[in-house]
């Protein structure tokens, strides 16, 4: 048996009065979803802790079984996602070109997310790109538009603050070490060598003749780097050791491949479109297919990218559109009795309000051939919490799973040296040979 995992991203949500009282979910329309909820199992599901408003990151390593310990920091992740090599010891960070303004000795966040023509924000970012200070080198790797990943050299630390403050209006933020870490060299100097680079990429890019240019056309000059989420690497068991099954990743987006080759799924090629349900139907549909993998991995970013316009009537819409592609899933997956469905989101993406995600917990709902069919018909965040399968957390999401594909281990029956939670384990078998002086060879 072989699980299909659905993660859509961001798809859970509050309640709003222009729609009536209702999450973007609730008030969709989704025959294909409610169809499948009907046919199935449901529930919430919740990565961590009720109201701790996760970053996709953390939910997705949450989600995939793993710990806080194991989690390796973002600007790894997405190191590893873009392709760019690092070194064992070198650090990572996310890093954007954005306007600031001066205001009495400090820089005040202007505009976070500037649209820019790539020409210019490849300029920009080659005018910053490379800096050292005592002994830290830093570079900064374009990723695409004004994003890009600041890499550190030398002997460095991520238990670093961000110094953007994502917010506008807000000043950007001194660097310094986490707590527990201010007497370690290391955080020291890597927080000091970040402080010199954004205040040297401040003086640079104000003079940058594209920054003259947009001034004099009244555009806000985009003339500082803010910094985010260090990482780096850390050893870390691979998702096949770990949960005995043969993982595959159909995602776009270089934080989702990045994680995936960070726990050893193999990945798929999976593009993205300006057309998110059918790109979301091509991903199914070579789920479907991939019948040599145990656990194939399947996302979309629809949802939260729509949450984050702040508009649940357009959140509504795209849950609409990516609704017709679950009819992949009633044609293609359900029929076949062994194969187990389950799609969920990773956390909460609030389409009004100023928090970026929020901490409510998320429909879940489980086709196949052993889970239950509740009585639960619609696929909503109010529905499904009447669900037979309760609340979920993220650390009983694989062992469901190992269970309703009938590869769960009985607690207390040991096949190999480590009490791995599959069935069956990588065990030696016992060889039988000649037996010489009383012992056998």
């Amino acid at each position: 048996m072989r699980c299909i995992l659905l993660i859509l991203d961001g798809l859970g949500d509050r309640a709003y009065d222009a729609l009536g009282g209702r999450t973007p979910l609730e008030a969709a329309r989704t025959p294909h979803l409610d169809r499948l909820a009907a046919l199935g199992m449901t529930g919430l599901f919740h990565p961590w802790r009720l109201g701790a408003a996760l970053p996709s990151e953390l939910a997705h390593v949450l989600l995939f079984g793993y710990s806080l310990a194991d989690f390796p920091g973002r600007g790894y992740l997405e190191a590893l996602g873009a392709g760019i090599p690092l070194e064992k010891h070198d650090v990572a960070l996310l890093g954007r070109i954005f306007a600031v303004r001066r205001r009495r000795g400090e820089l005040i966040l202007q505009e976070e997310d500037p649209r820019v023509e790539e020409e210019v924000a490849r300029s920009l970012q080659a005018a910053v790109e490379k800096f050292e200070h005592q002994g830290v080198e830093v570079t900064f790797i374009p990723t695409g538009g004004i994003r890009g990943i600041v890499k550190l050299s030398g002997e460095v630390s991520p238990a670093v603050t961000d110094s953007n403050p994502i917010y506008e209006g807000r000043p950007l933020m001194e660097v310094q070490p986490w707590e527990g870490h201010s007497a370690d060299p290391r955080a020291r100097r890597t927080a000091q060598a970040l402080n010199a680079y954004v205040a040297w990429s401040h003086a640079r890019l104000a003079a940058h003749p594209l920054n003259r240019a947009r001034r004099r056309a009244g555009l806000a000059a985009l003339n500082a780097v803010g910094l985010q989420r260090a990482g780096q690497w850390r050893p870390v068991m691979p998702f096949g050791e770990k949960w005995g099954l043969r993982p595959l990743a159909v995602a776009a987006g270089i934080l989702y491949r990045g994680l995936c080759r960070f726990l050893g799924f193999t990945l798929a090629p999976a593009p993205d479109t300006d057309d998110p349900a059918r790109d979301l139907a091509a991903r199914l549909t070579q789920a479907a297919r991939a019948r040599q993998y145990d656990l194939v991995y399947v996302h979309t970013k629809a949802p939260d990218e729509a949450a984050h316009t702040k508009d649940p009537h357009h959140k509504r819409a795209v849950i609409e559109a990516l609704d017709q592609a679950l009819a992949v899933a009633l044609e293609e997956i359900v029929p076949d009795p062994d194969t187990l469905l389950v799609i969920t989101a990773d956390h909460a993406t609030p389409s009004c309000g100023p928090m970026i995600h929020s901490g409510e917990p998320v429909p879940l709902l489980m086709v196949g051939k052993y889970p239950w069919r509740d009585r639960v018909t619609r696929f909503s965040e109010i529905d499904c919490a009447q669900g037979a399968l309760g609340l979920v957390r993220g650390e009983e999401l694989l062992p469901l799973i190992l269970n309703f594909l009938d590869r769960g281990k009985l607690m207390g029956l040991r096949d190999s040296p480590r009490d791995q939670p599959f069935f069956p384990g990588r065990y030696r078998p016992l060889r039988l040979g000649r037996e010489k002086g009383g012992q056998h060879d």
